[in-house]
């Protein structure tokens, strides 16, 4: 029997399926952005033949597929997740912006205003209070939640998450308001926070809860198809998705506490470092795991990594528990941009699998990460992918030399900016994750 390991990242797929005898077999597939089980089922087909199988008798021979996504960090990471509303107790519909009161950088006095993910216009106040104890202060209004499901309707929103004051004593008051909602708006995703996270701290909830219901039906449809793609291939075993503070759970739980897997694919990256280090004797370690969208940095020290509940991802608060894991929007397919001031940028928007960097020859135009590794001679355009793809240098060269035109520098040193400017941004995740926090590198 086989067990198989899956980790979808922004642009690719990678699996590894190991028998009883612990021999191991790898694959790395391009990721499909449009429906990323596609990605999934062709490396589970590129294993199949690898062991010289095929893909019904690998599903029928494997007793467990465990998953690490980063479908939910990529759509926080570029804003790319459902159109959410916002019901809470009237009077409070600001908490998502006013955040604590505290900015991140106290004495910048020009750092900008972070977005928040609900737009003011769709956070609606509803009459209704709990006191702190969970008694009834004021009844839940009828007319004041219809006027406000009437906005959301004619909004469109995809997902609405639902916040009431004290909802973590008693949570009748958001119970009665998800049933409004699935009569008035039955395609609607609903988040409650006193499911998601039924616990004291207005904004920690608030904010938890707003991130669930940003990212749960991405990571819904795209766990439902794949769910459905294996089972019509034969596989009728358990899937598991890992969690962000290193556990695993079934898909129906992993859908509605999807804020809880934002970190699952770099969950399963720290838990590997830490099994290799392990092997090698080494205790105290940094992980940095680099990807085409994001890249992830954690510390172990004497063995063991961190446990967080604070963790802040894309700049959105995320109180569930998490391996403490600094994450940043930069990875291989970052895009970079001169932007205004004749600045360079890179990331967090990503070329992703499709198009991919401008080398990968699929439709590709702008100067990435890998473009300028590739210009600089750090890749082999002739052995990418162990040599089943052969990376465009031209297109590569074109891309830079547009950007560097834009910066008023050639091409060649636009890919050193690139590059400087990445590599500032790893350096300075790897001081986040150690210094500090007290530790010295």
């Amino acid at each position: 029997m086989y067990r198989v390991g899956v980790d979808v990242g922004g642009t690719y797929t990678d699996l590894v399926a190991i028998d009883d005898a612990g021999r191991v077999t790898l694959s790395k597939e391009p990721s499909t952005p449009q429906d990323q089980s596609i990605g999934v089922m062709n490396g589970l087909g590129q294993v199949a033949k690898l062991l010289g199988l095929t893909l019904e008798e690998l599903l029928q021979q494997t007793e467990r597929i465990v998953h690490g996504t980063t479908a939910a960090t990529n759509a926080l990471l570029e804003r790319k997740g459902a159109k959410v509303g916002l019901l809470t107790t009237a009077g409070h519909r600001d908490v998502l912006e006013m955040r604590e009161g505290l900015k991140p950088e106290r004495y910048n006095l020009r750092l900008a205003r972070p977005h928040a993910l609900v737009p003011r216009h769709l956070r609606l106040g509803v009459r209704e209070r709990l006191r702190p104890d969970g008694s009834v202060e004021q009844s839940l209004d009828q007319a004041s939640l219809d006027d406000a499901i009437t906005v959301l309707k004619q909004a469109e929103v995809t997902a609405v998450a639902v916040c009431y004051l004290h909802s973590y004593r008693d949570g009748r008051h958001e119970c009665i308001t998800r049933e409004a909602l699935a009569q008035a708006l039955p395609e609607v995703h609903v988040c409650l926070s006193s499911e998601v996270l039924p616990q004291i701290k207005e904004y920690e909830r608030v904010s938890t809860t707003v991130v669930n219901a940003y990212v749960s039906p991405i990571l819904g449809r795209y766990l439902s198809q794949l769910e459905g793609s294996l089972r019509t291939s034969g596989y009728v075993g358990t899937v598991l998705i890992m969690l962000s503070h290193g556990g695993i759970a079934p898909i129906t739980e992993a859908i509605r506490l999807a804020a809880g897997t934002v970190l699952s694919g770099p969950a399963g990256g720290v838990s590997g470092a830490r099994h290799a280090a392990s092997l090698a004797g080494i205790r105290d370690l940094i992980p940095l795991d680099m990807g085409g969208t994001s890249s992830d940095i954690s510390l172990i020290v004497d063995g063991q990594a961190a446990l967080a509940t604070d963790r802040r991802i894309a700049n959105e608060r995320i109180a569930l528990p998490s391996l403490d894991i600094v994450t940043l929007g930069s990875g291989g397919g970052s895009i970079a941009r001169a932007v205004r001031g004749g600045l360079l940028q890179v990331g967090p928007e990503s070329a992703g699998a499709q198009p991919g960097p401008a080398c990968y020859g699929l439709g590709g135009w702008e100067a990435t990460v890998t473009d300028a590794s590739l210009v600089l001679g750090y890749l082999d355009p002739d052995n990418f992918l162990g040599g089943r793809t052969r990376l465009n240098q031209a297109a590569a060269e074109a891309a830079l030399g547009r950007l560097g035109a834009k910066l008023g520098i050639d091409g060649v040193a636009a890919a050193e900016g690139v590059h400087r400017v990445v590599n500032t941004q790893m350096a300075e995740g790897v001081r986040l994750a150690t210094v500090r926090r007290g530790v010295d590198p």
